[in-house]
C-alpha cells in the first residue's frame, strides 16, 4: 500500500551520480543502464546506500532501458525485470520502476526538449511494451519521470489509463517543451486526470524551479525531486556550477503539497539523509 497521507515519503537520489562515485563508468549513452547490464551488484549496492540514508522509495535503474533504443530489444525485457528485482532485494523501501522519456533512449539531448518528430500514436507505441513489462515485474508503482513535453505526457496518460498500475508522473520543468504559457500546468492536469496516477510534479530541474512549478499543479498529491542546481551540458556530457543544499528548501515543497520528495541528478545519499532529517523533524 502506498500511503501519501500519513507523512511525505522520501525518494532516493541520483542513481547514476552514485554509481559514478562508486567507481563505475557511466559515460556511455547507456549511462546507469550499462552498470545494470554489466555489474548488477553495483546497482544493488547503490540502492542499499540510498535506503540506509533514509529513502522510503527506490527508483529502479531502468530510465534508459526501453525497446527501440541503444540496447538490443532481445536484452531489454531481461534488464527491465532485473532492475525491479535488484531494488526489491533491498528490504524496506517501496520500489518505483523508472520510465524515462523517449529522448533518454536516444541519448541525443532530446529528453530536454521533447522534440522527437513523433505524434501521440507513435509515442504510445514506443512506451507501451516497456510499461507492460515493468507493470508485471513486481514494482509497487511506476515512476514516469523527466517527461519533457505535453505531447509525451498525453501519450503516457493514455497508456497508463489502460494499464491499471499506480504511478506518479514527473515532468522536466526546465525543458524547452514547457516554455509556452500554461503548457506545464496543462500537462500536469493531463497527468493528474488519470485514475492510476497517484501524484504529479517535477524533477530534473533547478531547485528554484520547484515551487513555481508546483504552484501550477492541480490540487492532488505532488512530487518534487530536482537536481542539485548544476547545469548539464548534453554535448560535452559534463556538469557546470555549484550544488545547492536540497534539504534547506525541501520543507517548503512539502508545504506546497509535495508528498514524494527527493533528489535527481547529482544528489547523493548525504542529500537524501539531510532531506529525510528535515522532513521527519
Amino acid at each position: 500500500m502506498i500511503d501519501l497521507e500519513t507523512r511525505p515519503l522520501v525518494l532516493d537520489g541520483g542513481l547514476g551520480t552514485l554509481l559514478e562515485r562508486r567507481g563505475n563508468d557511466v559515460s556511455s549513452s547507456l549511462w546507469s543502464a550499462r552498470v545494470l547490464r554489466d555489474d548488477p551488484g553495483e546497482v544493488r549496492a547503490a540502492h542499499e546506500q540510498f535506503a540506509a540514508a533514509g529513502a522510503d522509495v527506490l527508483i529502479t535503474a531502468s530510465y534508459q532501458v526501453g525497446f527501440g533504443g541503444s540496447i538490443p530489444d532481445a536484452e531489454v525485457e531481461t534488464l527491465l525485470r532485473r532492475s525491479v528485482l535488484l531494488a526489491r532485494e533491498v528490504r524496506g523501501p517501496l520500489v518505483a520502476a523508472s520510465v524515462g522519456p523517449v529522448g533518454a533512449l536516444r541519448a541525443d539531448g532530446s529528453e530536454y526538449t521533447g522534440e522527437y518528430g513523433l505524434d501521440v500514436a507513435q509515442l504510445r507505441g514506443l512506451h507501451r511494451r516497456r510499461l507492460a513489462v515493468l507493470a508485471e515485474a513486481g514494482a509497487d508503482l511506476l515512476a514516469v519521470e523527466t517527461i519533457p513535453s505535453p505531447l509525451e505526457v498525453e501519450a503516457l496518460a493514455l497508456e497508463l489509463t489502460a494499464l491499471g498500475m499506480p504511478a506518479f508522473v514527473s515532468l522536466s520543468a526546465d525543458s524547452t517543451g514547457f516554455t509556452a504559457a500554461g503548457a506545464l500546468a496543462e500537462a500536469l492536469r493531463t497527468a493528474a486526470s488519470v485514475p492510476e496516477v497517484i501524484a504529479v510534479g517535477v524533477n530534473c530541474c533547478t531547485p528554484a524551479r520547484v515551487l513555481p512549478a508546483l504552484a501550477e499543479a492541480p490540487a492532488v498529491p505532488l512530487v518534487a525531486y530536482p537536481n542539485t542546481g548544476e547545469r548539464w551540458d548534453a554535448e560535452a556530457r559534463t556538469w557546470h556550477g555549484a550544488p545547492a543544499p536540497l534539504a534547506e528548501t525541501a520543507p517548503s515543497w512539502v508545504a506546497a503539497g509535495a508528498r514524494l520528495v527527493g533528489g535527481c541528478c547529482r544528489s547523493t545519499p548525504a542529500d537524501i539523509a539531510a532531506i529525510a532529517a528535515a522532513l521527519h523533524s
